[in-house]
């Protein structure tokens, strides 16, 4: 963490060398001792803790809980009751961990170097906003070697199938950002997946359009989309062999630990960036600590 003068005004507002120490305080929040300084040329006097995430909280002692509780399988509300905290806390906790949890998912992509995937699998998995006349989409790109998330983008798409009247009834178009959340997804995926890697999709009509701009020498392959068994929520699919079984696996993964992905839940989506934040939430804590401790890896 680089310290300067938080002080816009100040003439050395973003240098080092006016910056020196000036005691410290013992923080309440998790008893924590945290650094003073104080800049020389405006005399603005702060601390370390001033340019953290965290800056304001009084209950810092909860966050490595809830981010645990969220990304398996708890609703908010029952994360208030176990911690003995308001709802809101929660609420406000999620905005913050999300942030937090890009970035750290940033550097566990940068640590991969020159290790770039070969093997790309990637799906969308629909929810939705409230309602299922308001349906969302998470694409989702995953290594298919080792399981890990590479990125999952929400956004926002129109109904479908037997609801489309009913919706456009109640709400009225429906604007689609399909195409908007598979560009971010793709975006962020490039500089860490070979160009000549072997892509694995199913027959979605807008999938060829995007791997062909940004992965032209790929060696894409699309599969027929399977029934869905029981197991995996209609993600983890009934047939002997998947060819896609990575990414369908990460897709049950997500309705499994994911509360408001649940197929048949009370929990639902209000606002689609919050379930942004959710799910980076759960991507970090996937990578980081489900697949370190050891997923299951043959496919069924």
């Amino acid at each position: 963490m680089k310290i300067h003068c938080p002080n816009p005004n100040c003439s050395n507002h973003l240098k080092i060398e006016s910056i020196v120490k000036d005691g410290s305080f013992k923080r309440a929040s998790d008893s924590r001792t945290v650094q003073r300084y104080r800049c020389k040329v405006c005399t603005k006097r702060f601390s370390r803790a001033s340019f953290a995430l965290e800056k304001y909280q009084k209950k810092r002692r909860i966050n490595s809980h809830v981010r645990a509780l969220l990304a398996s399988g708890m609703s908010l509300r029952r994360c208030a009751i176990i911690l003995g905290v308001n709802v809101k806390t929660i609420e406000r906790r999620v905005p913050y961990l999300g942030a937090k949890a890009r970035i750290k998912n940033q550097r566990f992509l940068n640590k991969r170097g020159r290790n770039k995937v070969t093997h790309l699998q990637f799906d969308d998995l629909i929810t939705k906003e409230n309602s299922k006349l308001k349906p969302l989409s998470i694409s989702i790109a995953v290594d298919g070697d080792n399981r890990t998330i590479l990125s999952a983008k929400v956004s926002q798409i129109p109904s479908f199938g037997h609801l489309t009247e009913a919706a456009r009834k109640k709400y009225g178009k429906r604007k689609c950002h399909h195409k908007e959340g598979l560009k971010k997804m793709f975006d962020e995926i490039r500089p860490f997946v070979h160009q000549e890697a072997q892509i694995r999709s199913d027959e979605h009509q807008k999938y060829p359009e995007f791997v062909t701009r940004y992965f032209p020498n790929a060696d894409y392959h699309r599969f027929r989309s399977e029934r869905g068994c029981v197991a995996g929520q209609g993600e983890l699919k009934k047939v002997k062999f998947d060819p896609l079984f990575t990414i369908n696996h990460t897709c049950a993964m997500f309705r499994a630990n994911i509360n408001r992905l649940i197929r048949k839940t009370w929990c639902t989506t209000k606002e689609p960036a919050r379930l942004q934040d959710h799910v980076d939430i759960f991507i970090e804590f996937y990578n980081r600590v489900i697949l370190k401790a050891g997923a299951p890896l043959t496919p069924v």
